[in-house]
């Protein structure tokens, strides 16, 4: 089996798109499936395994306004690629993104006549208030689901990466079949990191407990209630020190906020972080994990957090809700600053019962596998292609049902 992949973001920009392609990728290409993705090319120092290649193929891409992360692929030299690639060499096409990645990748399944599903990655109806707050946010919502919904029915399959997602892309009037398959754990992200050597590259003190966020520096990210939270478990520990570790478009704001109330030395914005050393260095200095996004369609980096065995406190909505079950480990809190910086405090305060919660997040996170959710992939790709060779050769009428056929037509 050989899948064609086209997304409008993949590494060197790092969010969770990014990485649920390379596991699959990964974990598909060890189960026998050969994929080649096309992305945009990015200028700041793509090289090595993310170099163009035959099976990663970079196309010309500008910047986009108010957004140094992301790129646009250039529409001309998108199809230039597809045309270059032979459309009998693929079983299936998969967008993963929305964008020109979605439209291409309709367009050229259709004219190859292949199978194409998407991933729903993001939930755009919450993500739109934040960047067009002109929008009244009822409107915004519902031109949002006309939108999703208006391209999960231009394909023959769409994946959710949870069950709330599913049931929400059913909810609002999605047709073709929806299959709920996470993203995957690597075994690389259960390697233990060194939280001492990050402590000393970062310049942290040794003895302060740290409160940990990974993940993009949005506004939908809720970082902000993260600030207010740990306001109120420094009333308790003012030991304590936040780590915010990843970048995006709100990082200025956040860093004048944090200023604001004077914690500029209790705060430390440390970037983006190499994943196959200093990120796992970074979870290994963790006293404890904290999220409450409010937009996740699975939540990875929660599970991340899970593998590397940390204590976590964190909200529960739409996807990290399929993953904070009974049995993970976790704590769950509500949105509420003092309600949730006390269920951090009862972890700072019991070292013995944080480690006993990072040792039941670990041994939950194995559960998610990556070979296992590959697995799942494949079965829903061979699903669909199947399918499609039905719809393309019908199987051959049984003898008798040519002659029935013939005469409900004379009847008539």
């Amino acid at each position: 089996m050989r899948v064609l992949l086209l997304s409008d973001v993949y590494f060197p920009r790092v969010n969770g798109v990014s990485t649920s392609i390379a596991s699959f990728r990964a974990a598909l290409g060890r189960n026998g499936v050969a994929t080649t993705l096309v992305c945009p090319r990015y200028d700041d120092g793509v090289s090595g395994a993310d170099a163009a290649g035959p099976d990663l193929v970079r196309v010309a891409a500008t910047a986009v306004p108010r957004d140094p992360e992301d790129r646009r692929m250039r529409w001309r030299g998108l199809q230039r690629a597809l045309a270059a690639l032979p459309p009998a060499a693929y079983d299936l096409v998969h967008v993963q993104t929305p964008f020109l990645a979605h439209y291409a990748g309709v367009r050229y399944a259709r004219h190859a006549r292949l199978p194409v599903v998407a991933t729903f990655h993001t939930l755009f109806e919450e993500y739109l208030h934040h960047y067009v707050p002109l929008l009244p946010r009822a409107l915004g919502r519902g031109l949002a689901r006309a939108w999703t919904r208006s391209q999960c029915n231009a394909v023959d399959g769409v994946v959710a990466p949870s069950p709330p997602m599913a049931e929400l892309l059913t909810a609002i009037g999605v047709r073709v079949p929806v299959r709920v398959v996470p993203t995957g754990i690597p075994e690389d992200r259960f390697r233990p990191g060194d939280g001492a050597r990050f402590r000393r590259e970062q310049r942290l003190p040794e003895g302060r407990p740290l409160l940990l966020y990974v993940g993009r520096v949005a506004r939908e990210k809720n970082i902000g209630f993260l600030v207010d939270a740990f306001v109120e478990v420094r009333r308790s520990r003012p030991d304590a020190m936040l780590v915010i570790a990843g970048e995006g478009p709100a990082r200025p704001a956040l860093a004048e906020r944090v200023a604001r109330l004077g914690l500029g030395a209790d705060v430390a914005f440390v970037g983006y972080l190499e994943r196959a050393r200093a990120l796992a260095d970074c979870y290994a200095a963790a006293s404890v994990f904290v999220f409450a996004s409010r937009t996740e369609t699975q939540g990875l980096v929660l599970l991340e957090a899970m593998a590397q065995g940390c204590a976590i406190v964190s909200t529960a909505h739409l996807g990290t809700a399929s993953i904070l079950q009974a049995g993970c480990g976790a704590r769950v809190a509500p949105e509420q600053p003092e309600a949730f910086a006390q269920a951090v405090v009862g972890l700072l305060d019991d070292p013995r019962r944080a480690a006993r919660c990072g040792a039941q997040a670990r041994a939950y996170a194995l559960g998610w596998n990556e070979r296992r959710m590959a697995g799942r992939m494949q079965e829903f790709y061979a699903e669909l292609i199947a399918r499609a060779k039905i719809a393309r050769d019908p199987p051959p009428a049984a003898p008798g049902e040519t002659h029935e056929r013939q005469a409900c037509l004379d009847s008539r």
